[in-house]
């Protein structure tokens, strides 16, 4: 009687034990969106980084889904939001900040962060890439793949026009000395090498706002609230890259292709261009010539928008998922990660104590151009973020564009752009 008992207690035991080794057992998925069009050497490194951390994680199945653009990868996840499958996770611009939170989409990470360890994690990262990632007092974007705009130029080219090779222009007026002496023409009169390239498609905000903050002026508000395109500052800027073009015929006039500028560099289509410093390793394994990298020269001062992507944490997830999340996003950025992940892909390491590794150190001995975007953070500016972020900026770039192509003046194309962004952001000034 007694055995037949014991034997009942312990089937029921094992019974009530199951649900409890089940949900041991369980695994959390963490799907995570991925801005990037194609497969290439960052697939294999986003993918390399999510086998690495299942592996050190065995209760996490991290799921990177490749989204297209930024562009793409924004609307993809505000319709996931709506549909009510949204990632658990997502790389998407730092400047998406004010979308996400209007769309109640995102949780902040300060109720993430409790321990003493995460308190000095998320105050390592630079101040200049937090100001894209905090408002309202809370953190509700953690700094990545970030950069800021650099000048790239061709060494050779500078020796041929009878140019320091080593010395890039410091000041406006040196950026269009140089750019005049760089520009070269055939004997009917058209051009066979420019002197510079800034490139106004894609985002040509982002290049213009380095020219803006030189200016003297930022293109908006920290709250998100306000524009300020209409400046006479953010109007000089604009017209002395018109300029470039129209007056002094140095540059490309009309629009110049973001994605085809690095081509036309390794091409020897041009001497001197500006793109972001995410382009370096691309440059480095493909510029077959000497090539050097700078800060942006000084108009007024020196300057440049941060610029790249954050992650980002849904609210329609569950805790385990938020948390199996945030201990990805901690593993990804520490001190080594972030270092190789600068080497790998020429994005800025995001903390100090990520160019402090041996790895990063090496690098940078040997390749100083590494350094360039991190030196230059001091005088780097929070780039364009506002509320209707979008729509916002798209009545900027609309308004560059006119200018560039000469269908409106600097100063008309700038009020345009001013009025239509005052119209969208009145509602969002309380």
């Amino acid at each position: 009687m007694l055995s037949r008992r014991l034997r009942q207690l312990a089937a029921a035991a094992a019974a009530a034990a199951v649900p409890v080794l089940a949900a041991a057992q369980a695994t959390v998925e963490v799907p995570f969106f991925y801005p990037i069009a194609v497969g290439g050497p960052i697939t294999k490194i986003i993918d390399g980084f999510a086998a690495d951390f299942e592996k050190e994680n065995p209760g996490v199945k991290l799921k990177p889904i490749y989204t297209g653009s930024y562009q793409d990868s924004i609307a993809k996840a505000l319709t996931s939001v709506k549909s009510g499958d949204p990632p658990v996770t997502s790389i998407l611009l730092s400047t998406d900040m004010y979308t996400l939170i209007d769309e109640d989409a995102i949780v902040p990470f300060d109720d993430l962060v409790k321990t003493p360890e995460d308190k000095a994690w998320l105050a390592g990262f630079y101040p200049g890439f937090m100001e894209n990632s905090r408002t309202g007092g809370k953190t509700w974007g953690i700094p990545f793949q970030r950069s800021t705009v650099v000048l790239y130029w061709n060494k050779e080219m500078f020796k041929e026009a009878g140019l320091d090779p080593n010395r890039p222009p410091a000041t406006w007026q040196e950026q269009l000395d140089y750019a005049q002496k760089l520009t070269r023409r055939d004997a009917s009169g058209k051009v066979t090498q420019w002197g510079l390239q800034i490139p106004s498609s894609g985002f040509p905000y982002w290049l213009f706002q380095g020219l803006a903050i030189q200016n003297g002026v930022n293109l908006m508000n920290a709250a998100g609230t306000e524009t300020y395109y209409d400046r006479p500052e953010v109007i000089g800027a604009l017209q002395y890259w018109v300029d470039l073009a129209r007056k002094h015929r140095v540059h490309p006039e009309g629009i110049v292709e973001w994605g085809t500028t690095p081509k036309d560099f390794f091409e020897r289509k041009m001497a001197m261009m500006w793109t972001t410093t995410g382009n370096l390793t691309n440059v480095k394994n493909n510029a077959k010539f000497d090539f050097g990298v700078a800060m942006l020269p000084a108009g007024k001062q020196r300057g440049s928008p941060t610029g790249g992507g954050n992650f980002y944490i849904f609210k329609k997830s569950t805790p385990a998922q938020r948390e199996a999340a945030f201990k990805f996003i901690k593993w990804v950025t520490q001190p080594a990660r972030a270092a190789q992940w600068s080497i790998d892909t020429g994005y800025v390491a995001v903390s100090q104590a990520a160019y402090d590794t041996p790895a990063m150190k090496k690098y940078v001995s040997e390749f100083p151009a590494a350094a360039v975007a991190r030196d230059q953070l001091p005088y780097a500016k929070a780039e364009l973020s506002t509320h209707d972020n979008q729509r916002v900026t798209k009545a900027l770039n609309d308004g560059l564009q006119a200018a560039l192509t000469g269908t409106k003046t600097p100063e008309a194309a700038m009020r345009d752009a001013q009025r239509e962004a005052e119209r969208l952001l009145r509602a969002h000034r309380r």
